[in-house]
């Protein structure tokens, strides 16, 4: 059997702590490609550069392991990993680990699901992991063997076509994982207004998360908030089969 090929990425950055050690723990299962931001990326979705040139360039390469920074979004990393470095398609993409939970609604502003949806788009098994810490020196410890065993069971039994995972995990210890369904909830509150030294106003993205469903405790947040991993099966079709007879019922 040939090695995994592992395309790892993530929207931090580079340097990012998270996708240190996701690179080390991806390491411990195949060969692995890096393809990252040179710099923050956060909330870029699947966001592409289209006003002006990609530029990347190698920063590392050992046996095994390969490493590149991208001047592009998250989304741009895979692309440009898939068409211009990798010789065959990925047995696994990976993206994180995030500083930050992605769980909920974030799941559409996330960059670091961006890539894991583009991935996905290009039918490789791909997982975005994220931790509800948004520490630059964040604690990724207690995570670490919860992500080795869902990535070797992810390169085991697959998922379905259009399928992928978006992996959360609490800060501190860990009770387990839990397969969950993103929860219903919006931001609100999302700008704090201040004014610079000219007096002029300026804003910055802020927000207090609104959760519609506390006490159902088969969301994502509801996990995180007992301690356990949610493990949520995203799909990139996002066609609501189940409201298609009614439209269908509508006077066209």
């Amino acid at each position: 059997m040939k090695t995994p090929l592992i395309l790892i990425t993530n929207d931090d950055g580079a340097d990012a702590k998270g996708i240190e050690v996701l690179t080390r723990l991806m390491c411990e299962i195949g060969d692995v490609i890096v393809m990252a931001p040179d710099g923050a990326r956060s909330a870029q979705s699947n966001a592409l550069t289209v006003t002006h040139p990609i530029r990347f360039k190698k920063i590392e390469e050992v046996p095994g392991l390969t490493r590149y920074s991208c001047t592009g979004t998250p989304t741009d990393c895979v692309k440009l990993a898939l068409n211009e470095i990798v010789d065959r398609k990925p047995d696994l993409l990976v993206s994180g680990i995030n500083h930050g939970s992605n769980a909920a609604i974030n799941v559409i502003y996330s960059g670091t699901m961006g890539a894991v949806l583009e991935g996905c788009e290009n039918d490789i098994l791909s997982i975005g992991f994220s931790l509800c810490n948004h520490s630059y020196d964040a604690d990724f410890t207690n995570f670490e063997s919860y992500i080795t065993q869902i990535a070797k069971l992810a390169l085991q039994n697959g998922l379905p076509h259009g399928t992928c995972l978006n992996v959360n995990a609490p800060m501190g210890e860990i009770a387990g994982i839990r397969v969950s369904r993103q929860c219903d909830g919006k931001w609100t509150k999302e700008f704090a207004k201040r004014t610079d030294p000219q007096g002029r106003s300026y804003f910055w993205l802020t927000g207090n998360f609104e959760n519609h469903e506390p006490d159902a405790p088969d969301t994502d947040e509801w996990a995180l908030s007992q301690g356990y991993i949610s493990v949520v099966p995203t799909k990139i079709d996002m066609t609501a089969y189940q409201a298609m007879d009614e439209v269908r019922g509508w006077e066209f």
